[in-house]
């Protein structure tokens, strides 16, 4: 009835609101991803949570200087067409949505569920973890958003920023004169993590508070800090739960918005 969906919006509202207020995406990508062992047709991760083709090189180029944006129509806006597997509870099924249609409301994104004759298509599955490609790779491309640790507004921002082409704060252009790595405290063989990429930073600054900024400890193997804010060591970063202002820029610039 009306009535239980009105409840079941307001349970997901009001689950998702205790999880923010506990855990940044950084850490609930972490924590997600943290034992994941693949199935044999899942793809390699870099930066925790980015698929990579077979193909591809550990640390590929920007996408988006190949061409690698989604597509847009004639009114302006760009339709990327979406399945989300069946395999999901109704209440998951809504915090997924409402993450998709999120960007409606601040970018000319517009997602829109599949159809017969569409060609490329974001395939949304409970698989192992949380993780995207970076940009349209065209047929089927999965996001994964396991209903074990997955189901957060921010982290559904955080993955379909990834499929529409961005990668991780930490590793843009210019992140040395923003964050100090300290490499020596990073796990053993995670160190492309944090190999920095030719970003197109979109003319906007460095976000410490981008939901695309993984925090102080990520991939560390000692408890001590991989990351460290410069000049001043005790900004706050990697605390996003949901997209920042210069997220939302950076995708309108990148899509001609």
């Amino acid at each position: 009835s009306f009535a239980n969906v009105l409840l079941c919006k307001e349970e997901v509202a009001a689950i998702e609101v205790d999880a923010s207020q506990e855990l940044s995406v950084s850490k609930l990508l972490e924590r997600a991803n943290r034992d994941r062992t693949p199935d044999v047709d899942e793809p390699s991760l870099i930066g925790g949570d980015i698929a990579l083709k077979p193909e591809a090189e550990r640390n590929a180029d920007p996408c988006t200087s190949r061409g690698c944006l989604w597509l847009k129509y004639t009114d302006g806006k760009v339709y990327i067409p979406y399945y989300i597997a069946n395999h999901y509870s109704y209440r998951e099924r809504e915090i997924i949505v409402r993450g998709l249609e999120s960007f409606s409301a601040v970018s000319c994104i517009r997602f829109r569920p599949y159809q017969n004759g569409d060609h490329e298509w974001l395939s949304i599955e409970s698989r192992n973890g949380c993780y995207s490609y970076v940009g349209r790779q065209g047929g089927a491309q999965t996001v994964s958003l396991s209903r074990q640790g997955c189901l957060y507004h921010g982290t559904v921002q955080h993955e379909l920023l990834h499929a529409l082409g961005f990668n991780h704060e930490q590793t843009r252009s210019d992140r040395d004169n923003h964050i100090r790595v300290h490499w020596d405290n990073i796990i053993d063989d995670m160190e492309y993590n944090f190999y920095k990429i030719d970003t197109l930073n979109q003319g906007t600054p460095y976000d410490y508070n981008s939901v695309m900024q993984y925090e102080r400890y990520a991939f560390s193997k000692n408890n001590l800090p991989t990351m460290e804010p410069i000049p001043n060591s005790n900004v706050s970063f990697g605390q996003a739960t949901q997209m920042s202002q210069n997220d939302i820029t950076r995708l309108n610039r990148l899509y001609q918005c």
